[in-house]
């Protein structure tokens, strides 16, 4: 049986069992090159399963979001180091190709965390991050339907929106103040918070500099990719490289959204929106 298809218990042992394994050989690991830090339900599923296809990026070897810098900073950088593949790998993997191959992960809560970027600068100094964005509206119906779906929310989506504010109040001052905290509502509930990105964005900026941030409109991305991994493997600095076809994972099925609450949340997001396209340089897809 394939770890995949093992029962949960079972799989969570087999997990432990590799990420002890790892940890012992971390000095044997690379470290990553690129993360992509988010956003939540823009596409990050699909960029990095993507990405591993390429055979200059070798992928996490026990799973893509490995949530050190948010949620798993108590363990030891040797923790995370093992969840990367061996330097033997890559040399094999250089020899075979003539290219040296980078690795990375992908944990979409790392740009919504407030601590996570000065984190990741301290401890992969010189990493680049990609970052996805969507219709901050379907953002947040995706995020919803997934939150219900793994257990995290129970309430309807239009509650949710309205207990938002509630849930959410003072939990980033917390997570600042106490390294050690962990915010349930931070990480689960907040669906209008984390389409703001030009928020989140300026923060990244002032800790990593324009240079190590590049952005894709998920709205690029699904209608025309080419283009859009030109744009990564340049940023990345590997030879040019395209898929042979783009695939959409991790999709949540869910009703279709009223028509007028559509439109209340995309008028409440303008004056974000406006404040991206000034970062960007340019209007958003949805905005397009």
């Amino acid at each position: 049986m394939s770890p995949k298809s093992l029962p949960d218990p079972l799989q969570r042992a087999a997990r432990q069992v590799s990420t002890r394994y790892g940890q012992l050989t971390s000095g044997a690991r690379m470290t990553p090159s690129f993360l992509i830090v988010g956003a939540q339900r823009c596409g990050t599923t699909s960029m990095y399963k993507t990405l591993s296809g390429n055979p200059a990026i070798l992928a996490a070897v026990l799973h893509k979001g490995v949530h050190y810098f948010d949620t798993g900073y108590g363990n030891s950088f040797a923790w995370y180091r093992g969840h990367f593949p061996l330097q033997s790998t890559a040399r094999r993997v250089e020899k075979e190709t003539g290219v040296a191959p980078i690795t990375g992960e992908s944990s979409p809560y790392y740009m919504f965390h407030p601590l996570a970027g000065a984190r990741i600068d301290a401890d992969l100094p010189g990493v680049r991050l990609l970052v996805l964005l969507r219709d901050p509206v379907e953002r947040a119906y995706s995020a919803h339907a997934h939150e219900l779906a793994r257990g995290f929310e129970t309430e309807a989506f239009e509650r949710a929106l309205e207990l938002e504010e509630q849930r959410t109040a003072g939990e980033e001052d917390k997570l600042v103040a106490d390294p050690e905290y962990r915010s349930f509502h931070h990480q689960h509930n907040a669906y209008i918070a984390r389409g703001r990105y030009a928020d989140q964005l300026e923060r990244l900026e002032k800790t990593f500099g324009r240079d190590r941030i590049h952005v894709v409109d998920s709205g690029d991305l699904f209608t025309d990719p080419g283009p859009v991994f030109d744009g990564i493997t340049s940023f990345l600095g590997l030879p040019a490289w395209r898929p042979a076809e783009f695939k959409q994972h991790n999709a949540r099925p869910r009703t279709t959204m009223a028509e007028s609450l559509r439109e209340r949340l995309r008028a409440g997001y303008e004056s974000a929106d406006e404040r991206l396209a000034t970062w960007l340089g340019r209007a958003p897809s949805w905005r397009r």
